[in-house]
């Protein structure tokens, strides 16, 4: 069985090919249309940067960081069934549409931010949720917010001894 194009290019969001040099791209890009990265963790160091991106643009519109306002940009109705993508990714997420999400480079939004690209992964990549890397979505914000990385951790640590609550 072939395995999906965005897990074959280690860029499970499918980010299109542009002018972006992104750090952790493979040194040769085969395929015409999604960037290829070198591993897992920098297909999604280069999500959350977009992420972050979409943060600040929507930020300077005015606009709230919401599923909503990312989903509409990342799979606009052009390219994809932007509604059925919406209900998808809040299905799987357990996020509501209009909720206000911290910024990514805010440790205490990871959480929420992270459900939504494993949705996002599935959605691109029509795997099963179990098929998804957790552990590359984490190493991702490490490598694109470095700075945060021992907070990070702690945070994660102190999340996980009130999971049992």
């Amino acid at each position: 069985m072939t395995r999906p194009r965005g897990i074959r290019n280690n860029n499970p969001l499918n980010i299109r090919r542009s002018a972006d040099r992104w750090q952790g791209a493979a040194t040769t890009q085969t395929d015409k249309n999604f960037v290829q990265f070198e591993s897992m963790a920098y297909g999604y160091r280069a999500a959350w940067r977009l992420m972050q991106t979409y943060y600040r643009r929507l930020r300077r519109q005015k606009k709230r960081f919401t599923v909503e306002n990312i989903i509409a940009r990342w799979a606009p109705p052009n390219e994809n069934d932007t509604t059925a993508y919406m209900r998808t990714v809040l299905m799987l997420s357990g996020l509501g549409g209009n909720e206000n999400l911290l910024p990514p480079q805010n440790v205490q939004g990871y959480g929420r931010l992270a459900r939504l690209m494993e949705a996002m992964t599935v959605m691109e990549n029509g795997i099963r949720p179990v098929a998804v890397d957790t552990e590359a979505i984490r190493q991702g914000y490490d490598l694109a917010f470095p700075d945060n990385v021992k907070e990070l951790a702690e945070w994660l640590r102190e999340e996980d001894e009130y999971a049992d609550w």
